[in-house]
């Protein structure tokens, strides 16, 4: 009998403590072997990940998370620079080759520009495991009778078209290459019923159509074992929130309104989600909308306006 099958046989039949059972898998495994069977989706080893929107933000810190964990970092975005700086970081960690390439991607671009730039990524690591849809803008603060149509387009172009665009040129190399994948879309909590604050129809509206768009093409790839989820996050610092996070009134709703009570950060807030819905543990997992808010759009939760 094997050392993991000795472990699974004294678990099963055995009534041992929690603390009983790690130390007897301590001793046959070993102490990494033990966090790899605790927190499999801890390394996500070699899978090639592209990232849109991953030059500042959450996207940012989801590529450092995920070369962390082993992954290969496709990290698009319009400015380069950024791109750049944030690849040579993660080229530095003391990976062996390569761990992070970047590649210039403005996902509000025409459809044969986002598939000439897909194929592009594609070769860079001669595969793709895992798109993570996360560009977006949300427009100027406006009522929906300020709104222009010219303000209107830019955000949908960005935050909706863009994301199934690049997600439609992806899926086909990952359908032809018969390896399956898993799309993660993000989307925000302004898309949900009660996640509504006024000035921002356009990006509201985008981001229930992420979802939408995410149980949609899930129900059709399925077929070909492609995963597609969506992550609809709080208030999380970012380049978008970053103006939100001066105003002196978000300590008080956190305090007042938000039932976990506190800000959340990137890492591991977002960050554990995005690796479990990589790793295989989540194969049967898909046409979900995972909300990370620390429970501030539960039903019963008072509404803002309340304060």
């Amino acid at each position: 009998m094997s050392n993991h099958q000795t472990v699974r046989f004294l678990f099963s039949h055995l009534p041992f403590c929690p603390s009983t059972f790690l130390m007897i898998v301590c001793f046959f495994c070993g102490q990494k072997q033990v966090l790899k069977q605790l927190e499999p989706w801890c390394e996500l080893k070699d899978k090639v990940v592209l990232v849109t929107g991953a030059s500042s933000g959450i996207g940012r810190e989801i590529c450092l998370d995920l070369c962390k964990a082993g992954c290969k970092i496709v990290a698009a975005a319009r400015r380069v620079d950024r791109l750049n700086s944030l690849c040579s970081e993660i080229n530095s960690f003391g990976a062996i080759g390569v761990q992070a390439a970047a590649l210039e991607l403005d996902v509000s671009s025409d459809a044969d520009t986002i598939r000439k730039a897909v194929k592009e990524a594609w070769e860079i690591f001669g595969t793709i495991d895992v798109l993570i849809n996360n560009a977006g803008i949300r427009g100027n603060v406006k009522s929906s009778l300020d709104l222009s149509k010219e303000e209107w387009d830019k955000v949908f172009r960005t935050n909706l078209t863009g994301s199934w665009l690049i997600s439609k040129y992806v899926c086909l190399l990952m359908r032809d290459a018969k390896r399956g994948g898993s799309v993660i879309n993000v989307s925000s909590i302004s898309g949900l019923h009660r996640g509504l604050l006024r000035g921002g129809l356009a990006y509201a509206c985008s981001k229930g159509g992420v979802d939408t768009m995410t149980r949609m093409m899930a129900i059709e790839l399925a077929v070909y074992k492609i995963r597609v989820n969506s992550i609809a996050p709080g208030i999380f610092r970012s380049e978008i929130t970053q103006g939100l996070f001066q105003k002196e009134w978000l300590e008080k709703v956190t305090e007042k309104i938000v039932p976990l009570k506190m800000q959340q950060t990137v890492d591991p807030g977002l960050t554990s989600l995005v690796r479990y819905l990589i790793h295989d543990s989540s194969q049967y997992v898909t046409g979900n909308t995972y909300i990370v808010d620390s429970g501030a759009t539960l039903p019963g939760v008072p509404i803002f306006s309340s304060l």
